[in-house]
């Protein structure tokens, strides 16, 4: 008998990185697709959809009524890591269990959380460490003014100072704003080796076509010298993006149509952008745990990975973190090209090991 079963979404498909969100859930409809297409599958999603706009102060309350006006358990969302801290408290009170499928800075663990995308071992060290061997090590930090630029940044700083880089430069700029001449002014007269945005939405697209007007006034920064570095930057942006995306280097899972499948994903391969490809792997691996018993709905989600198929699909029971390849790519030609990759990265969220530019870095947080 198959069981149908509700499935929170919940996803800033509108607002300020819209994109993104757009992205993410039309990889978790692809995936409810599949599996209700599907008749080896004993069950099908009921997707109850709720959509923040980009506010921060809407995500908790709607993802309350998710869990309260239906019978969903599980909630495959949220963009920013702003989003995902506001809606644990939620998930902790009403039983509810948040599939994160977007990249994230780190240092957390929660019970109620599966982390399907990147953290910085599986992207931003490996960017790091190609990036200082190649390019040198005076760099420039800057990013959106929230937890996810702060903390990569502040990851950025102490895996430099193990190697003696310098840091020239750190700013930020609230989310949404396009106010970033400070920020270029001070790249153009300090001239580092490279720049790590951390930027999100219209505030990177206008720093990037900023940072192509100054290569087109300055030789210093002609293309190719002083590339601009991202850690969730895909192809979902591309085209909102345009020409200024042109030699930009980013690191994730999954690049279209050049990069391994993601745990879940086995397969197909038509996706848009990692963003995409996460919410998909998100969803198939959640229906592939709950159709390994008729009550494992009932199951919290500690319980749920605890099953041999949370193994088998590379979730850790411990950290709640999947194991992902990784690929390090550069825009070129406006698409996204690998210029390398590793084998498949076991999540390590507090830093414990890592590549050999890390000496461990666990530390307790708040």
């Amino acid at each position: 008998m198959t069981r149908h079963i509700d499935l929170g979404v919940l996803f800033s498909t509108t607002g300020p990185y819209s994109l993104m969100g757009q992205a993410s859930r039309l990889g978790v409809t692809k995936a409810i697709q599949q599996i209700n297409a599907d008749p080896s599958i004993d069950l099908m999603f009921n997707p109850i959809e709720r959509d923040p706009g980009g506010d921060i102060d809407a995500y908790a309350p709607q993802c309350e009524d998710i869990l309260k006006s239906s019978a969903a358990r599980h909630v495959i969302g949220c963009t920013t890591s702003w989003s995902r801290k506001e809606v644990i408290p939620s998930l902790e009170r009403l039983g509810g269990a948040l599939w994160y499928p977007t990249p994230y800075e780190g240092f957390e663990a929660s019970d109620r959380v599966v982390y399907a995308h990147a953290c910085p071992n599986q992207h931003l060290l490996p960017l790091l460490d190609h990036c200082f061997t190649t390019y040198g090590k005076r760099i420039y930090l800057t990013g959106s003014n929230y937890i996810w630029g702060w903390e990569m940044n502040r990851i950025a700083r102490e895996t430099g100072a193990k190697i003696d880089a310098d840091v020239l430069g750190e700013r930020y700029v609230p989310i949404g704003s396009v106010d970033i001449a400070r920020l270029i002014d001070e790249i153009a007269a300090v001239k580092p080796d490279f720049v790590l945005n951390q930027l999100i939405g219209p505030s990177q697209y206008a720093f990037l076509d900023a940072m192509t007007a100054l290569r087109a006034s300055d030789p210093t920064f002609a293309q190719g010298r002083c590339p601009v570095l991202s850690c969730n930057m895909t192809e979902a942006e591309l085209d909102a993006i345009g020409a200024s995306a042109e030699g930009v280097i980013s690191a994730g899972p999954w690049f279209c149509g050049q990069s391994p499948a993601l745990p879940g994903n086995e397969g197909r391969n038509d996706f848009g952008s990692s963003f995409e490809a996460a919410a998909h792997a998100s969803v198939m691996m959640l229906a592939r745990l709950l159709s390994t018993s008729p009550d494992a709905e009932d199951l919290s989600l500690r319980q749920l990975l605890a099953l041999p198929d949370a193994a088998r699909v590379g979730i850790s029971p411990r950290t709640h973190h999947v194991s992902l390849p990784v690929a390090i790519a550069q825009v070129r030609d406006g698409a996204f090209v690998p210029i390398k990759t590793y084998a498949p990265i076991v999540g390590d969220p507090y830093l414990t090991q890592g590549p050999a530019l890390l000496e461990p870095m666990l530390r307790i947080v708040p």
